[in-house]
Protein backbone atom coordinates (compact mmCIF):
# COMPACT_ATOMS: atom_id res chain seq x y z
CA UNK A 1 0.00 0.00 0.00
CA UNK A 2 1.31 3.42 -0.98
CA UNK A 3 2.35 5.63 1.94
CA UNK A 4 2.53 9.40 2.22
CA UNK A 5 4.22 11.71 4.71
CA UNK A 6 2.75 14.74 6.44
CA UNK A 7 3.14 16.81 9.58
CA UNK A 8 0.64 17.04 12.44
CA UNK A 9 1.43 19.38 15.33
CA UNK A 10 5.11 19.39 14.33
CA UNK A 11 5.25 15.58 14.27
CA UNK A 12 6.18 13.68 11.12
CA UNK A 13 3.57 11.05 10.26
CA UNK A 14 3.61 8.29 7.64
CA UNK A 15 0.19 6.89 6.74
CA UNK A 16 -1.49 4.92 3.93
CA UNK A 17 -2.65 7.06 1.03
CA UNK A 18 -6.37 7.78 1.27
CA UNK A 19 -6.40 8.15 5.07
CA UNK A 20 -8.28 11.02 6.67
CA UNK A 21 -6.69 13.59 8.93
CA UNK A 22 -8.53 12.02 11.86
CA UNK A 23 -7.05 8.61 11.08
CA UNK A 24 -3.59 10.12 10.71
CA UNK A 25 -3.88 11.88 14.07
CA UNK A 26 -5.17 8.75 15.80
CA UNK A 27 -2.27 6.72 14.41
CA UNK A 28 0.22 8.79 16.45
CA UNK A 29 -1.92 9.32 19.53
CA UNK A 30 -3.06 12.87 18.78
CA UNK A 31 -6.62 13.21 19.97
CA UNK A 32 -9.08 15.24 17.92
CA UNK A 33 -12.55 15.46 19.52
CA UNK A 34 -15.49 14.09 17.53
CA UNK A 35 -19.23 13.71 18.00
CA UNK A 36 -20.69 12.50 14.72
CA UNK A 37 -17.78 10.32 13.64
CA UNK A 38 -17.67 6.66 14.63
CA UNK A 39 -15.92 3.67 13.14
CA UNK A 40 -16.51 -0.03 13.65
CA UNK A 41 -13.52 -1.34 11.75
CA UNK A 42 -14.15 -5.07 11.48
CA UNK A 43 -17.71 -4.61 10.24
CA UNK A 44 -16.78 -2.05 7.56
CA UNK A 45 -19.03 0.51 9.21
CA UNK A 46 -18.01 4.13 9.36
CA UNK A 47 -20.25 7.03 10.23
CA UNK A 48 -18.65 10.27 9.10
CA UNK A 49 -21.27 12.76 7.94
CA UNK A 50 -19.03 15.66 8.93
CA UNK A 51 -22.07 17.28 10.50
CA UNK A 52 -20.90 18.43 13.91
CA UNK A 53 -17.68 20.23 12.89
CA UNK A 54 -16.16 19.63 16.33
CA UNK A 55 -13.18 17.93 14.67
CA UNK A 56 -12.04 20.93 12.60
CA UNK A 57 -8.31 21.52 12.19
CA UNK A 58 -6.09 24.08 10.47
CA UNK A 59 -4.31 23.07 7.26
CA UNK A 60 -1.52 25.23 5.86
CA UNK A 61 -2.57 26.78 2.55
CA UNK A 62 -6.28 26.26 3.17
CA UNK A 63 -8.39 29.32 3.98
CA UNK A 64 -11.17 27.56 5.86
CA UNK A 65 -10.88 25.03 8.69
CA UNK A 66 -11.06 21.38 7.61
CA UNK A 67 -13.23 18.68 9.21
CA UNK A 68 -10.68 16.03 10.19
CA UNK A 69 -13.10 13.13 9.76
CA UNK A 70 -13.88 14.02 6.13
CA UNK A 71 -10.65 15.50 4.80
CA UNK A 72 -8.29 13.15 2.98
CA UNK A 73 -4.60 13.62 3.65
CA UNK A 74 -2.22 14.68 0.89
CA UNK A 75 1.55 14.38 0.74
CA UNK A 76 3.48 16.95 2.77
CA UNK A 77 0.30 18.37 4.30
CA UNK A 78 0.93 20.48 7.41
CA UNK A 79 -1.83 20.25 10.01
CA UNK A 80 -2.36 22.04 13.31
CA UNK A 81 -4.99 20.63 15.66
CA UNK A 82 -4.93 23.02 18.62
CA UNK A 83 -4.33 26.58 17.42
CA UNK A 84 -6.37 29.43 18.94
CA UNK A 85 -8.41 29.61 15.74
CA UNK A 86 -9.23 25.87 15.94
CA UNK A 87 -10.08 25.93 19.63
CA UNK A 88 -12.27 29.01 19.20
CA UNK A 89 -14.17 27.35 16.36
CA UNK A 90 -14.73 24.17 18.37
CA UNK A 91 -15.92 26.11 21.39
CA UNK A 92 -18.29 28.17 19.25
CA UNK A 93 -19.76 25.04 17.65
CA UNK A 94 -20.14 23.40 21.04
CA UNK A 95 -21.88 26.45 22.51
CA UNK A 96 -24.28 26.54 19.58
CA UNK A 97 -25.10 22.84 20.08
CA UNK A 98 -25.60 23.36 23.81
CA UNK A 99 -27.79 26.43 23.25
CA UNK A 100 -30.48 24.06 21.91
CA UNK A 101 -29.87 21.23 24.37
CA UNK A 102 -31.68 20.53 27.67
CA UNK A 103 -29.71 21.42 30.76
CA UNK A 104 -30.48 18.12 32.49
CA UNK A 105 -27.10 16.46 32.91
CA UNK A 106 -27.65 15.46 36.55
CA UNK A 107 -30.87 13.58 35.77
CA UNK A 108 -29.96 12.24 32.32
CA UNK A 109 -29.46 8.49 31.92
CA UNK A 110 -26.27 9.14 29.96
CA UNK A 111 -24.74 11.27 32.73
CA UNK A 112 -21.12 10.14 32.99
CA UNK A 113 -21.31 8.32 29.64
CA UNK A 114 -22.25 11.25 27.40
CA UNK A 115 -19.87 12.19 24.59
CA UNK A 116 -21.36 15.68 24.40
CA UNK A 117 -20.71 16.14 28.11
CA UNK A 118 -17.13 14.89 27.77
CA UNK A 119 -16.25 17.09 24.80
CA UNK A 120 -17.80 20.15 26.47
CA UNK A 121 -15.72 19.45 29.55
CA UNK A 122 -12.52 19.05 27.53
CA UNK A 123 -13.20 22.32 25.70
CA UNK A 124 -13.68 24.09 29.02
CA UNK A 125 -17.22 25.28 28.30
CA UNK A 126 -18.43 27.20 31.35
CA UNK A 127 -21.10 29.40 29.80
CA UNK A 128 -23.32 29.47 26.73
CA UNK A 129 -23.21 32.85 25.06
CA UNK A 130 -25.93 32.11 22.54
CA UNK A 131 -29.53 32.33 23.70
CA UNK A 132 -32.60 31.65 21.63
CA UNK A 133 -35.51 29.36 20.97
CA UNK A 134 -35.15 25.78 22.19
CA UNK A 135 -36.75 22.91 20.28
CA UNK A 136 -39.45 20.95 22.07
CA UNK A 137 -40.43 17.44 21.00
CA UNK A 138 -42.86 15.03 22.64
CA UNK A 139 -41.03 12.07 24.21
CA UNK A 140 -41.57 8.82 22.33
CA UNK A 141 -41.88 5.87 24.72
CA UNK A 142 -41.94 2.31 23.39
CA UNK A 143 -41.70 -1.01 25.28
CA UNK A 144 -37.90 -1.00 24.84
CA UNK A 145 -36.63 2.40 23.71
CA UNK A 146 -37.32 5.98 24.78
CA UNK A 147 -36.61 8.76 22.29
CA UNK A 148 -36.11 12.27 23.65
CA UNK A 149 -35.38 14.30 20.55
CA UNK A 150 -34.85 17.47 22.58
CA UNK A 151 -31.41 15.94 23.22
CA UNK A 152 -30.69 15.03 19.60
CA UNK A 153 -27.62 16.81 18.22
CA UNK A 154 -28.05 15.49 14.66
CA UNK A 155 -24.84 13.47 14.72
CA UNK A 156 -26.81 10.83 12.79
CA UNK A 157 -24.96 7.90 14.32
CA UNK A 158 -28.29 6.21 15.02
CA UNK A 159 -29.36 6.68 11.42
CA UNK A 160 -26.23 4.96 10.15
CA UNK A 161 -26.58 2.10 12.64
CA UNK A 162 -30.24 1.59 11.73
CA UNK A 163 -29.72 1.81 7.98
CA UNK A 164 -26.19 0.50 7.39
CA UNK A 165 -25.53 -2.10 10.08
CA UNK A 166 -29.13 -3.23 10.53
CA UNK A 167 -30.81 -2.29 7.21
CA UNK A 168 -33.99 -1.65 9.19
CA UNK A 169 -34.65 1.87 7.95
CA UNK A 170 -36.61 3.03 10.98
CA UNK A 171 -34.63 6.26 11.47
CA UNK A 172 -33.51 9.01 9.12
CA UNK A 173 -32.88 12.75 9.15
CA UNK A 174 -36.06 14.75 8.58
CA UNK A 175 -36.84 18.46 8.25
CA UNK A 176 -34.30 21.25 7.84
CA UNK A 177 -32.65 23.98 9.82
CA UNK A 178 -33.88 24.48 13.37
CA UNK A 179 -36.53 21.77 12.92
CA UNK A 180 -34.03 19.15 11.73
CA UNK A 181 -34.05 15.94 13.75
CA UNK A 182 -33.59 12.21 13.30
CA UNK A 183 -37.03 10.65 13.21
CA UNK A 184 -39.27 7.94 11.80
CA UNK A 185 -41.26 7.88 8.57
CA UNK A 186 -44.16 10.35 8.72
CA UNK A 187 -43.36 11.14 12.35
CA UNK A 188 -44.73 7.88 13.70
CA UNK A 189 -43.89 6.68 17.20
CA UNK A 190 -41.02 4.21 17.22
CA UNK A 191 -43.44 1.39 18.09
CA UNK A 192 -45.35 2.11 14.89
CA UNK A 193 -42.24 2.08 12.72
CA UNK A 194 -40.09 -0.73 11.35
CA UNK A 195 -37.93 -0.64 14.51
CA UNK A 196 -36.87 -4.09 15.76
CA UNK A 197 -35.77 -2.78 19.20
CA UNK A 198 -32.24 -4.11 18.65
CA UNK A 199 -30.96 -1.07 20.55
CA UNK A 200 -27.89 -0.37 18.42
CA UNK A 201 -29.10 3.22 18.09
CA UNK A 202 -29.15 3.48 21.89
CA UNK A 203 -25.69 1.97 22.17
CA UNK A 204 -24.02 4.56 19.93
CA UNK A 205 -26.10 7.68 20.64
CA UNK A 206 -23.62 10.19 22.14
CA UNK A 207 -26.31 11.87 24.27
CA UNK A 208 -29.51 10.92 26.09
CA UNK A 209 -31.65 11.28 22.97
CA UNK A 210 -32.00 7.50 22.85
CA UNK A 211 -32.11 5.28 25.93
CA UNK A 212 -33.61 2.02 27.11
CA UNK A 213 -36.97 2.13 28.87
CA UNK A 214 -35.99 1.46 32.46
CA UNK A 215 -37.80 -0.88 34.85
CA UNK A 216 -35.56 -0.26 37.85
CA UNK A 217 -38.34 1.26 39.98
CA UNK A 218 -40.68 -1.65 39.28
CA UNK A 219 -37.99 -4.15 40.27
CA UNK A 220 -37.20 -2.24 43.47
CA UNK A 221 -40.90 -2.21 44.34
CA UNK A 222 -41.12 -5.98 43.84
CA UNK A 223 -38.03 -6.57 45.99
CA UNK A 224 -39.62 -4.51 48.77
CA UNK A 225 -42.95 -6.37 48.60
CA UNK A 226 -43.04 -9.09 51.30
CA UNK A 227 -45.84 -10.97 49.49
CA UNK A 228 -43.65 -11.59 46.44
CA UNK A 229 -40.83 -14.02 45.78
CA UNK A 230 -38.42 -12.40 43.35
CA UNK A 231 -36.03 -14.49 41.25
CA UNK A 232 -33.46 -13.24 38.79
CA UNK A 233 -31.82 -14.81 35.74
CA UNK A 234 -28.61 -13.53 34.14
CA UNK A 235 -27.70 -13.89 30.47
CA UNK A 236 -24.26 -15.26 29.51
CA UNK A 237 -22.99 -12.04 27.88
CA UNK A 238 -23.72 -9.95 30.99
CA UNK A 239 -20.99 -11.54 33.12
CA UNK A 240 -18.18 -10.56 30.72
CA UNK A 241 -19.37 -6.96 30.30
CA UNK A 242 -20.69 -5.80 33.69
CA UNK A 243 -17.20 -5.38 35.14
CA UNK A 244 -16.43 -2.53 32.75
CA UNK A 245 -18.67 -0.20 34.74
CA UNK A 246 -16.68 -1.00 37.90
CA UNK A 247 -13.20 -0.47 36.52
CA UNK A 248 -12.40 -3.99 35.34
CA UNK A 249 -10.57 -4.65 32.10
CA UNK A 250 -12.83 -5.34 29.09
CA UNK A 251 -13.83 -8.99 28.96
CA UNK A 252 -13.31 -9.64 32.67
CA UNK A 253 -15.56 -12.48 33.86
CA UNK A 254 -17.24 -11.20 37.04
CA UNK A 255 -19.82 -13.99 37.42
CA UNK A 256 -19.21 -14.63 41.13
CA UNK A 257 -19.30 -10.97 42.13
CA UNK A 258 -22.41 -10.42 40.01
CA UNK A 259 -24.18 -13.26 41.83
CA UNK A 260 -23.21 -11.82 45.23
CA UNK A 261 -24.36 -8.35 44.20
CA UNK A 262 -27.76 -9.69 43.13
CA UNK A 263 -28.16 -11.43 46.49
CA UNK A 264 -27.31 -8.21 48.32
CA UNK A 265 -29.93 -6.42 46.24
CA UNK A 266 -32.48 -8.75 47.81
CA UNK A 267 -33.35 -11.32 45.16
CA UNK A 268 -34.68 -14.50 46.78
CA UNK A 269 -33.07 -16.76 44.19
CA UNK A 270 -30.24 -16.01 41.80
CA UNK A 271 -30.50 -18.24 38.75
CA UNK A 272 -28.73 -18.41 35.41
CA UNK A 273 -30.20 -18.00 31.93
CA UNK A 274 -27.47 -20.44 30.90
CA UNK A 275 -29.66 -23.20 32.35
CA UNK A 276 -32.38 -22.20 29.92
CA UNK A 277 -29.83 -21.99 27.10
CA UNK A 278 -29.09 -25.67 27.65
CA UNK A 279 -32.84 -26.28 27.59
CA UNK A 280 -33.12 -24.30 24.36
CA UNK A 281 -30.57 -26.57 22.71
CA UNK A 282 -32.60 -29.63 23.67
CA UNK A 283 -35.70 -28.21 22.02
CA UNK A 284 -34.14 -26.39 19.08
CA UNK A 285 -31.66 -29.18 18.37
CA UNK A 286 -34.46 -31.75 18.35
CA UNK A 287 -36.45 -29.54 16.01
CA UNK A 288 -33.47 -29.16 13.67
CA UNK A 289 -32.83 -32.91 13.53
CA UNK A 290 -36.52 -33.54 12.92
CA UNK A 291 -36.65 -31.18 9.96
CA UNK A 292 -33.46 -32.57 8.44
CA UNK A 293 -34.69 -36.16 8.76
CA UNK A 294 -37.92 -35.22 6.99
CA UNK A 295 -35.95 -33.43 4.29
CA UNK A 296 -33.68 -36.43 3.74
CA UNK A 297 -36.75 -38.67 3.62
CA UNK A 298 -37.98 -36.67 0.63
CA UNK A 299 -40.48 -34.32 2.26
CA UNK A 300 -40.27 -31.27 0.01
CA UNK A 301 -42.66 -29.31 2.24
CA UNK A 302 -40.27 -29.14 5.18
CA UNK A 303 -39.04 -25.61 5.85
CA UNK A 304 -35.28 -25.30 5.52
CA UNK A 305 -33.04 -23.63 6.36
CA UNK A 306 -34.09 -23.64 9.99
CA UNK A 307 -33.25 -20.25 11.48
CA UNK A 308 -32.49 -19.71 15.16
CA UNK A 309 -35.01 -17.81 17.30
CA UNK A 310 -33.03 -16.84 20.40
CA UNK A 311 -32.64 -13.17 19.46
CA UNK A 312 -35.82 -11.05 19.81
CA UNK A 313 -34.43 -8.27 17.62
CA UNK A 314 -33.93 -10.81 14.82
CA UNK A 315 -37.40 -12.35 15.37
CA UNK A 316 -38.96 -8.89 15.21
CA UNK A 317 -36.99 -8.18 12.03
CA UNK A 318 -38.45 -11.31 10.42
CA UNK A 319 -41.98 -10.47 11.56
CA UNK A 320 -41.76 -7.00 10.10
CA UNK A 321 -39.65 -7.47 6.99
CA UNK A 322 -40.14 -11.13 5.98
CA UNK A 323 -43.46 -12.37 7.40
CA UNK A 324 -43.68 -14.85 4.52
CA UNK A 325 -40.55 -16.58 5.88
CA UNK A 326 -41.70 -17.03 9.49
CA UNK A 327 -42.08 -20.80 9.07
CA UNK A 328 -38.31 -21.01 8.69
CA UNK A 329 -37.82 -19.72 12.24
CA UNK A 330 -37.41 -22.30 14.97
CA UNK A 331 -40.51 -22.34 17.15
CA UNK A 332 -38.32 -22.66 20.25
CA UNK A 333 -38.63 -19.72 22.61
CA UNK A 334 -35.57 -17.72 23.56
CA UNK A 335 -33.66 -18.78 26.70
CA UNK A 336 -35.13 -15.77 28.56
CA UNK A 337 -38.67 -16.94 27.88
CA UNK A 338 -37.95 -20.63 28.41
CA UNK A 339 -36.56 -19.74 31.81
CA UNK A 340 -39.69 -17.74 32.64
CA UNK A 341 -41.98 -20.59 31.60
CA UNK A 342 -40.06 -23.12 33.72
CA UNK A 343 -39.82 -20.73 36.68
CA UNK A 344 -43.57 -20.02 36.69
CA UNK A 345 -44.79 -23.55 35.89
CA UNK A 346 -42.17 -25.83 37.45
CA UNK A 347 -40.20 -23.94 40.08
CA UNK A 348 -43.09 -21.95 41.58
CA UNK A 349 -45.00 -25.08 42.76
CA UNK A 350 -41.77 -26.53 44.18
CA UNK A 351 -41.18 -23.28 46.08
CA UNK A 352 -44.81 -23.25 47.25
CA UNK A 353 -45.54 -19.97 45.49
CA UNK A 354 -48.46 -19.06 43.25
CA UNK A 355 -47.14 -18.08 39.82
CA UNK A 356 -48.61 -14.60 40.18
CA UNK A 357 -46.60 -14.10 43.37
CA UNK A 358 -43.37 -15.18 41.72
CA UNK A 359 -41.70 -12.19 40.07
CA UNK A 360 -39.18 -13.16 37.41
CA UNK A 361 -36.55 -10.56 36.52
CA UNK A 362 -33.99 -11.00 33.76
CA UNK A 363 -30.64 -9.26 33.38
CA UNK A 364 -29.99 -9.01 29.67
CA UNK A 365 -27.43 -7.42 27.31
CA UNK A 366 -30.36 -6.44 25.13
CA UNK A 367 -33.15 -3.85 25.01
CA UNK A 368 -35.28 -5.99 22.67
CA UNK A 369 -35.78 -8.40 25.58
CA UNK A 370 -37.99 -5.76 27.20
CA UNK A 371 -40.34 -5.94 24.23
CA UNK A 372 -40.12 -9.72 24.17
CA UNK A 373 -41.17 -10.28 27.78
CA UNK A 374 -44.21 -8.04 27.22
CA UNK A 375 -45.55 -10.09 24.30
CA UNK A 376 -49.04 -11.49 24.99
CA UNK A 377 -48.12 -15.03 23.99
CA UNK A 378 -45.57 -15.14 26.83
CA UNK A 379 -48.18 -14.68 29.55
CA UNK A 380 -50.86 -16.75 31.28
CA UNK A 381 -54.06 -14.91 32.19
CA UNK A 382 -52.17 -11.65 31.98
CA UNK A 383 -49.29 -12.82 34.18
CA UNK A 384 -46.04 -12.59 32.20
CA UNK A 385 -43.57 -15.47 32.33
CA UNK A 386 -40.82 -12.84 32.68
CA UNK A 387 -42.10 -9.78 34.50
CA UNK A 388 -39.22 -7.34 34.00
CA UNK A 389 -36.06 -7.25 31.93
CA UNK A 390 -33.14 -5.04 32.94
CA UNK A 391 -30.10 -4.29 30.81
CA UNK A 392 -26.53 -4.78 31.98
CA UNK A 393 -26.32 -1.00 32.35
CA UNK A 394 -29.43 -0.95 34.55
CA UNK A 395 -27.92 -3.62 36.79
CA UNK A 396 -24.80 -1.48 37.20
CA UNK A 397 -27.04 1.45 38.19
CA UNK A 398 -28.89 -0.75 40.70
CA UNK A 399 -25.64 -1.91 42.29
CA UNK A 400 -24.47 1.67 42.72
CA UNK A 401 -27.89 2.74 43.96
CA UNK A 402 -27.66 0.11 46.71
CA UNK A 403 -24.16 1.33 47.66
CA UNK A 404 -22.69 -2.13 47.08
CA UNK A 405 -18.89 -2.30 46.96
CA UNK A 406 -18.80 -4.50 43.88
CA UNK A 407 -15.02 -4.79 43.61
CA UNK A 408 -14.66 -6.27 47.12
CA UNK A 409 -17.57 -8.72 47.02
CA UNK A 410 -16.89 -12.36 47.83
CA UNK A 411 -17.76 -14.48 44.82
CA UNK A 412 -21.03 -16.37 45.08
CA UNK A 413 -22.62 -19.30 43.27
CA UNK A 414 -25.93 -19.57 41.44
CA UNK A 415 -28.80 -21.32 43.17
CA UNK A 416 -29.90 -24.79 42.12
CA UNK A 417 -31.60 -26.18 40.15
CA UNK A 418 -32.08 -23.36 37.63
CA UNK A 419 -28.53 -22.11 38.01
CA UNK A 420 -26.66 -25.13 36.71
CA UNK A 421 -25.33 -25.09 33.17
CA UNK A 422 -22.76 -26.43 30.74
CA UNK A 423 -20.09 -24.77 28.64
CA UNK A 424 -22.37 -24.95 25.61
CA UNK A 425 -24.77 -22.49 27.18
CA UNK A 426 -22.28 -19.76 28.03
CA UNK A 427 -21.18 -19.34 24.40
CA UNK A 428 -24.77 -18.35 23.53
CA UNK A 429 -23.52 -14.82 24.21
CA UNK A 430 -21.45 -14.52 21.05
CA UNK A 431 -22.01 -14.88 17.34
CA UNK A 432 -21.70 -18.54 16.33
CA UNK A 433 -22.21 -19.74 19.89
CA UNK A 434 -25.82 -20.89 19.60
CA UNK A 435 -25.24 -23.02 16.52
CA UNK A 436 -22.02 -24.46 17.98
CA UNK A 437 -23.90 -25.47 21.12
CA UNK A 438 -26.62 -27.02 18.97
CA UNK A 439 -24.09 -28.97 16.88
CA UNK A 440 -22.44 -30.42 19.99
CA UNK A 441 -25.75 -31.96 21.07
CA UNK A 442 -27.27 -32.70 17.66
CA UNK A 443 -24.20 -34.64 16.56
CA UNK A 444 -24.25 -36.99 19.54
CA UNK A 445 -28.03 -37.42 19.48
CA UNK A 446 -27.98 -38.21 15.75
CA UNK A 447 -24.96 -40.50 15.68
CA UNK A 448 -25.12 -41.98 19.18
CA UNK A 449 -21.36 -41.45 19.35
CA UNK A 450 -19.22 -39.01 21.34
CA UNK A 451 -17.92 -35.97 19.49
CA UNK A 452 -14.40 -36.34 18.13
CA UNK A 453 -13.95 -32.68 19.14
CA UNK A 454 -15.95 -30.23 21.24
CA UNK A 455 -14.59 -26.96 19.88
CA UNK A 456 -15.83 -26.04 16.41
CA UNK A 457 -13.39 -23.34 15.37
CA UNK A 458 -14.96 -23.19 11.92
CA UNK A 459 -18.11 -21.71 13.48
CA UNK A 460 -16.25 -18.96 15.32
CA UNK A 461 -15.05 -15.54 14.25
CA UNK A 462 -16.22 -11.99 13.58
CA UNK A 463 -16.89 -12.01 9.85
CA UNK A 464 -20.38 -10.65 9.25
CA UNK A 465 -21.38 -13.77 7.30
CA UNK A 466 -19.71 -17.14 7.82
CA UNK A 467 -20.40 -20.68 6.68
CA UNK A 468 -19.22 -24.17 7.55
CA UNK A 469 -20.09 -27.79 6.84
CA UNK A 470 -20.22 -30.26 9.74
CA UNK A 471 -20.13 -33.98 8.91
CA UNK A 472 -22.64 -35.94 11.01
CA UNK A 473 -21.25 -39.37 10.14
CA UNK A 474 -22.15 -39.10 6.49
CA UNK A 475 -24.87 -36.46 6.83
CA UNK A 476 -23.32 -33.14 5.94
CA UNK A 477 -24.93 -30.20 7.71
CA UNK A 478 -24.41 -26.86 5.98
CA UNK A 479 -24.49 -23.98 8.43
CA UNK A 480 -24.71 -20.23 7.87
CA UNK A 481 -24.02 -17.59 10.50
CA UNK A 482 -24.74 -13.87 10.41
CA UNK A 483 -24.55 -11.05 12.92
CA UNK A 484 -25.90 -7.59 12.20
CA UNK A 485 -29.27 -7.51 10.49
CA UNK A 486 -27.94 -6.18 7.18
CA UNK A 487 -25.86 -9.35 6.93
CA UNK A 488 -28.83 -11.47 7.98
CA UNK A 489 -30.95 -9.87 5.25
CA UNK A 490 -28.56 -11.24 2.61
CA UNK A 491 -29.03 -14.80 3.88
CA UNK A 492 -32.81 -14.40 4.12
CA UNK A 493 -33.04 -13.05 0.59
CA UNK A 494 -31.02 -16.03 -0.60
CA UNK A 495 -33.36 -18.43 1.20
CA UNK A 496 -36.44 -16.60 -0.08
CA UNK A 497 -35.17 -17.03 -3.64
CA UNK A 498 -34.73 -20.77 -3.04
CA UNK A 499 -30.96 -20.51 -3.45
CA UNK A 500 -29.78 -21.06 0.12
CA UNK A 501 -27.17 -23.82 0.48
CA UNK A 502 -27.79 -24.00 4.24
CA UNK A 503 -29.75 -26.41 6.43
CA UNK A 504 -29.46 -24.16 9.47
CA UNK A 505 -28.74 -20.45 9.96
CA UNK A 506 -27.85 -18.67 13.18
CA UNK A 507 -28.61 -14.97 13.35
CA UNK A 508 -27.86 -12.42 16.05
CA UNK A 509 -29.09 -8.88 15.51
CA UNK A 510 -26.22 -7.09 17.21
CA UNK A 511 -22.62 -6.89 15.96
CA UNK A 512 -20.67 -9.60 17.73
CA UNK A 513 -23.87 -11.10 19.09
CA UNK A 514 -25.10 -10.46 22.64
CA UNK A 515 -21.64 -9.30 23.72
CA UNK A 516 -22.33 -6.21 21.57
CA UNK A 517 -25.95 -5.91 22.64
CA UNK A 518 -27.78 -2.60 22.86
CA UNK A 519 -28.00 -2.90 26.66
CA UNK A 520 -24.33 -3.56 27.36
CA UNK A 521 -21.91 -1.03 28.91
CA UNK A 522 -21.04 1.43 26.17
CA UNK A 523 -18.12 0.32 24.00
CA UNK A 524 -18.64 2.91 21.24
CA UNK A 525 -17.77 0.57 18.40
CA UNK A 526 -14.47 -0.65 19.87
CA UNK A 527 -14.14 -4.11 18.36
CA UNK A 528 -11.24 -4.95 20.66
CA UNK A 529 -13.68 -4.78 23.58
CA UNK A 530 -15.99 -7.24 21.79
CA UNK A 531 -13.08 -9.58 21.04
CA UNK A 532 -12.13 -9.68 24.72
CA UNK A 533 -15.72 -10.36 25.75
CA UNK A 534 -15.92 -13.19 23.22
CA UNK A 535 -12.63 -14.69 24.38
CA UNK A 536 -13.87 -14.63 27.98
CA UNK A 537 -16.98 -16.62 27.03
CA UNK A 538 -14.93 -19.26 25.22
CA UNK A 539 -12.62 -19.41 28.23
CA UNK A 540 -15.60 -19.95 30.55
CA UNK A 541 -16.82 -22.71 28.23
CA UNK A 542 -13.43 -24.45 28.29
CA UNK A 543 -13.33 -24.31 32.08
CA UNK A 544 -16.65 -26.15 32.47
CA UNK A 545 -16.53 -29.83 33.38
CA UNK A 546 -19.60 -30.47 31.20
CA UNK A 547 -19.66 -28.79 27.79
CA UNK A 548 -22.69 -30.28 26.04
CA UNK A 549 -26.24 -29.24 26.88
CA UNK A 550 -27.66 -32.76 26.93
CA UNK A 551 -25.17 -33.68 29.68
CA UNK A 552 -26.56 -31.14 32.15
CA UNK A 553 -27.90 -33.38 34.98
CA UNK A 554 -30.52 -30.81 35.96
CA UNK A 555 -31.81 -30.66 32.40
CA UNK A 556 -31.97 -34.47 32.36
CA UNK A 557 -33.94 -34.41 35.63
CA UNK A 558 -36.28 -31.70 34.34
CA UNK A 559 -37.27 -33.86 31.37
CA UNK A 560 -37.52 -37.01 33.49
CA UNK A 561 -39.59 -35.46 36.29
CA UNK A 562 -41.64 -32.86 34.45
CA UNK A 563 -41.37 -32.33 30.71
CA UNK A 564 -41.03 -35.84 29.36
CA UNK A 565 -39.25 -35.77 26.00
CA UNK A 566 -38.01 -32.77 23.99
CA UNK A 567 -40.68 -31.43 21.65
CA UNK A 568 -43.47 -33.53 23.18
CA UNK A 569 -46.88 -31.99 23.92
CA UNK A 570 -46.03 -30.44 27.31
CA UNK A 571 -42.59 -29.25 26.24
CA UNK A 572 -44.05 -27.72 23.10
CA UNK A 573 -46.81 -25.90 24.97
CA UNK A 574 -44.36 -24.37 27.47
CA UNK A 575 -41.18 -23.93 25.47
CA UNK A 576 -42.31 -23.14 21.94
CA UNK A 577 -44.16 -20.22 20.43
CA UNK A 578 -45.66 -18.80 17.25
CA UNK A 579 -44.94 -15.62 15.30
CA UNK A 580 -47.01 -12.82 13.80
CA UNK A 581 -47.02 -10.81 10.61
CA UNK A 582 -46.20 -7.35 11.98
CA UNK A 583 -45.22 -5.71 8.71
CA UNK A 584 -45.62 -1.94 8.89
CA UNK A 585 -47.70 -0.45 6.11
CA UNK A 586 -47.44 3.29 5.42
CA UNK A 587 -50.82 4.36 4.10
CA UNK A 588 -52.10 7.59 2.60
CA UNK A 589 -53.62 8.51 5.95
CA UNK A 590 -50.11 8.82 7.40
CA UNK A 591 -49.06 11.11 4.58
CA UNK A 592 -52.16 13.25 4.95
CA UNK A 593 -51.52 13.59 8.68
CA UNK A 594 -47.97 14.67 7.97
Amino acid sequence: MEKINLTIDNRNVEIPKGSTILEAANSVGIRIPTLCHMKLHDLCYENQPGACRICVVEVDGRRNLAPACKTECTANMVIKTHTPRVLNARRTVMELILSNHPNECLTCSKNGYCDLQSVAHDLGIREIRYKGEISKFTPDISPSIVRNMDKCIMCRRCEEACNTIQSVGALSAINRGFEAVVGTAFGRDISGSTCTYCGQCVAICPTGALEERTHIDEVLAALANPSKKVVVQTAPAVRVALGKDFGYEPGSDVTGKMVSALRQLGFDYVFDTDFAADLTIMEEGTELLGRIKEFLAGNEEVKLPLMTSCCPGWVSFMEQHYPDMLDNLSTAKSPQQMFGAIAKNYFAPIAGVDRKDLVVVSIMPCVAKKFECGREEFAVDGDADVNYSLTTRELAHLIRYANIDFNHLIEGDFDAPLGESTGASVIFGTTGGVIEAAVRTAYEVHTGKPLPKVDFQELRGFEGIRSATIDFEGVKLNIGIAHGLANARKLVEEAKAGKSPFHAIEVMACPGGCIGGGGQPFHRGDMEVLRKRQAALYCADSAKELRKSHENPFIISLYKEFLGEPNNELAHSLLHTHYHDRKVVICCTDKEKK
